[in-house]
């Protein structure tokens, strides 16, 4: 057909010249009279493919400590072959040049990768955690965007982005694609409603399971950490952004979930479920262990003994909390007021602690820092009861402040009668 398309413009102007010679009639009107050839009417554009299927692919939390939060990727099924394609945000080098320095300042760098869904799933099977496939009723038109800005964005040269925890994680950014696709009416529909959890009451559920690690964040986290969350930030969660997106509605009004369906079984732990938090066994433990130290007041080598591990601990945590409010992009950490509970003022206290063991008396300056401790904590109660900005570790300030009190009461005193046994 290429042929004969490119001659027929040679032909067409032949014929019009022999009419015009014949019949006199003008070149312009005879070729305005003629017919349109019917090769031209031939070439229609071709059909559009039809679009492919969007899908969110939730996985459980599994049972080591950086799986405790479980994942989420956005699967893309070509209509035509029936492959799905995995858009993944999870991944992360740790061979890069000072990974571990830019985890401690809260730099770290994470990739999208792009990959077959079964060989994405092959790890979760493995492992025996569950997988939930929800299938997105989108127009075709949204369908082809968000497939082509997953295909751009999953580039060598575009796949990097600044990680955070509760942000920027693999749950946020599936979160603002969606979003993006729907034209922010995902976050339209979900920045208005709270269920009333927090970045920390979320945490420390979902690490309950690994004493150290729910402790870590309970320390660690500052007030940013206690806002209650809107339906959309409370999605840094997969599981709760599966959740969410069963309530909303696509750009048409109906379901934005069209289908669910089971991909793997879940065959580990589940998920923790959400439990009250309550203060008063820490306040009853806090008691107990003052009670003990007064208990000992006589008998201060093994006081010393009993404190210097706490006072060690109290030391380094309080040095970790001002590093990672002072020099680091954790600003999850920032301003965080067990800094009074954890004072790095006890590293002070160790030669003290030392010199108490070996029976003799330690100079003035170990009083005073004892006292300056103990005080710390009590400003830390008085700022609980008078903060606008509340962070919620009450249980912390009633286990450490009677403690701290009972051994600057203690071992804070000169006192003759007291023996070195």
């Amino acid at each position: 057909m290429r042929p004969l398309l490119t001659r027929w413009p040679l032909c067409r102007l032949l014929f019009l010249l022999f009419l015009a010679s014949v019949s006199s009639l003008p070149l312009a009107a005879l070729a305005q009279a003629a017919p349109e050839p019917a090769a031209a009417s031939a070439a229609a554009p071709p059909a559009e493919a039809p679009p492919p299927r969007i899908g969110i692919v939730t996985m459980q939390p599994g049972s080591i400590f950086f799986e405790r939060f479980g994942h989420d990727a956005i699967v893309v099924e070509d209509p035509v072959t029936g492959d799905a394609t995995s858009y993944n945000f999870g991944y992360f080098d740790p061979s890069e040049p000072d990974f571990v320095g830019r985890f401690l300042r809260g730099e770290m760098m994470y990739y999208l990768v792009a990959l077959p869904l079964d060989q994405d799933l092959s790890y979760y099977r493995d492992s025996g955690r569950g997988a939930n496939l929800q299938w997105l009723d989108l127009s075709p038109e949204q369908a082809r965007a968000l497939a082509a800005s997953l295909a751009e964005r999953a580039k060598p040269e575009n796949a990097r982005y600044r990680y955070d925890y509760y942000t920027a994680n693999c749950a946020t950014m599936v979160r603002d694609a969606i979003d993006g696709a729907l034209g922010g009416g995902l976050h339209s529909q979900l920045s208005g409603r709270s269920r009333g959890n927090t970045y920390r009451s979320e945490s420390v559920r979902l690490a309950s399971p690994a004493p150290w690690m729910w402790l870590g964040f309970d320390i660690g986290l500052g007030p940013f950490a206690d806002q209650p969350l809107s339906r959309w930030q409370e999605a840094f969660v997969p599981m709760r952004l599966a959740d969410a997106l069963r309530e909303v509605r696509n750009s048409d009004g109906r379901p934005l979930v069209q289908a669910e369906q089971e991909l793997l079984p879940h065959r580990i732990a589940p998920e923790p479920a959400e439990s009250a938090r309550r203060w008063w066994p820490w306040l009853l433990c806090g008691l107990v262990l003052a009670a003990g130290v007064l208990a000992l007041r006589r008998r201060r080598r093994l006081l010393a003994a009993l404190a210097l591990p706490l006072w060690l601990f109290c030391g380094i945590a309080g040095v970790l909390l001002a590093y990672l409010w002072g020099f680091s992009a954790h600003h999850a950490a920032w301003a965080n007021r067990n800094l009074l509970q954890l004072s790095p003022l006890c590293l002070l206290l160790l030669p003290g602690a030392v010199t108490l063991l070996r029976a003799r008396i330690p100079g003035a300056w170990f009083r005073w820092t004892l006292w300056a401790v103990a005080l710390l904590s009590l400003l830390g109660l008085v700022l609980h009861w008078l903060t606008l900005q509340a962070q919620v570790n009450l249980q912390w300030i009633v286990l450490l402040l009677p403690l701290h009190v009972a051994l600057a009461w203690t071992l804070g005193r000169r006192d003759p009668a007291v023996t070195h046994r």
